[in-house]
C-alpha cells in the first residue's frame, strides 16, 4: 500500500464522499460554549469503536499550549504524534490524520521523522494535515516570529519533502534551507512506505490557493454554507486543474445529531444541529458539490457520543462507506 492510497481512501473511492471523526470523542462543548478540557477517560475505547464501526478516518489536532483565556479550547489534549502512535497500534481500518499540525512551531526534520514513523507503524494509513497556526501567544514560546509564519511554513514543506526522499547510494538528503547537502551523507529514517506522506493544507496557511494546489496533495477547508462552499470547490478545482492534477477537498463540521430523525437543520458554531433525515440530505448535497471527505466533531453533541456513533454507522455509513484496503503493520 503506497502512502498516496491513504489519501485516496478519503477521496471519493466509491464515487461518494467519505465520513470521518474528529478526536477527542467527547461532548464537552455541549454546555461549555466551546471552552473546556475534554474528558479522556474513554478515549481509547471510543476511538476503537469508531474504527470498528467503519468511519473512514480519525483526525487529531495540534494545540501545543492550552490558552484558557483567549481560546479555551484544549484541542485533542494529547501530544499529537504520541497519540497517533497509540492509534496506529489500536486501530486497523481508519485513516489517521492531523487537522492540523501547526508546522512553523515544530522542527520540520522532527516532523518528517514523526510523520514517517506513524505512516510505517500504521501500515500506510497516515495523512499529515498542516497549518500555519493562528494563536499568536504560542509563537514567542517556541522562538518563532508569528508575522513570518507564511515563509516558515513554505520552507518547512520543502524540508518535509526532502527528508522523505531516498538519496542516492552513499549520499544524503539535500535540504538547502537548513544547510544540509548530499555530500554530508545525512538521512532521516524511517522512510514512508511509498516514498512520501500525503500532505493536506488546512485553511490557507497564509498561502495562495495556487501555491496550495501545487505543493499539497489536498485541501482541508473550513465549513461554509452550501452556496459559498460551491464557489470554494470551484476555485479549488480550477487551481488543481491548472497545477495538472485533480486533488481532494476535505472539510470539518460540528454535528449535534438530534434524537428525532425529522428535526430540521439549525446552525451551530461551525456546523449544524439536525435530525438523521436532514443529515442524510445534507451529506447528499455535499457529495453533489464534490466534497471528498467530511470530518465530524461531536464535541457539541447533546447526546452521548457512543450513541451518535452507532446511529451514524447504522444509517449513514452504508450509503457513504469507507474503502476497505488491507494493511500490514510494521513490527
Amino acid at each position: 500500500m503506497t502512502p498516496s492510497n491513504a489519501l485516496r481512501r478519503l477521496d471519493r473511492p466509491t464515487g461518494q464522499l467519505t465520513v470521518g471523526i474528529d478526536l477527542p470523542l467527547d461532548n464537552d462543548f455541549a454546555s461549555a460554549r466551546r471552552r473546556g478540557v475534554p474528558d479522556l477517560v474513554r478515549h481509547a475505547e471510543l476511538a476503537a469503536l469508531a474504527d470498528r464501526l467503519g468511519f473512514a478516518a480519525l483526525w487529531v489536532r495540534d494545540v501545543p499550549v492550552h490558552d484558557q483565556v483567549r481560546f479555551g479550547d484544549a484541542g485533542t489534549v494529547f501530544e499529537t504524534f504520541t497519540h497517533l502512535g497509540h492509534l496506529a497500534a489500536t486501530t486497523t481500518g481508519a485513516v489517521l490524520g492531523t487537522a492540523a499540525v501547526a508546522l512553523p512551531l515544530r522542527n520540520p526534520l522532527l516532523v518528517a521523522k514523526a510523520a514517517a514513523t506513524v505512516d510505517v507503524l500504521s501500515g500506510g494509513r497516515f495523512v499529515l494535515g498542516i497549518a500555519s497556526g493562528d494563536r499568536p501567544v504560542e509563537y514567542p514560546l517556541f522562538g518563532v516570529d508569528f508575522d513570518h509564519r507564511d515563509r516558515i511554513f513554505r520552507s518547512a514543506v520543502d524540508t518535509l519533502r526532502a527528508a522523505w526522499a531516498t538519496p542516492e547510494p552513499g549520499a544524503g538528503i539535500s535540504v538547502p534551507d537548513l544547510g544540509v547537502h548530499a555530500d554530508l551523507a545525512l538521512d532521516v529514517l524511517p522512510k514512508p512506505l511509498g516514498g512520501t506522506v500525503p500532505l493536506v493544507v488546512a485553511g490557507r496557511a497564509r498561502q495562495s490557493l495556487e501555491w496550495i494546489a501545487r505543493h499539497a496533495d489536498g485541501w482541508f477547508n473550513y465549513p461554509r454554507d452550501v452556496s459559498s462552499l460551491a464557489g470554494q470547490i470551484a476555485q479549488w478545482r480550477a487551481s488543481t486543474d491548472e497545477a495538472g492534477t485533480r486533488k481532494p477537498y476535505l472539510m470539518p463540521m460540528m454535528l449535534d445529531l438530534a434524537e428525532n430523525r425529522t428535526t430540521g437543520p439549525s446552525p451551530i458554531f461551525h456546523g449544524l444541529r439536525l435530525g438523521g433525515d436532514a443529515f442524510l440530505d445534507h451529506l447528499g448535497r455535499l457529495d453533489e458539490l464534490g466534497v471528498s471527505h467530511l470530518s465530524l466533531s461531536l464535541r457539541s453533541s447533546s447526546r452521548p457520543v457512543d450513541e451518535v456513533l452507532h446511529e451514524i454507522a447504522e444509517t449513514v455509513l452504508p450509503q457513504f462507506p469507507r474503502q476497505v484496503v488491507s494493511t500490514s503493520t510494521a513490527s
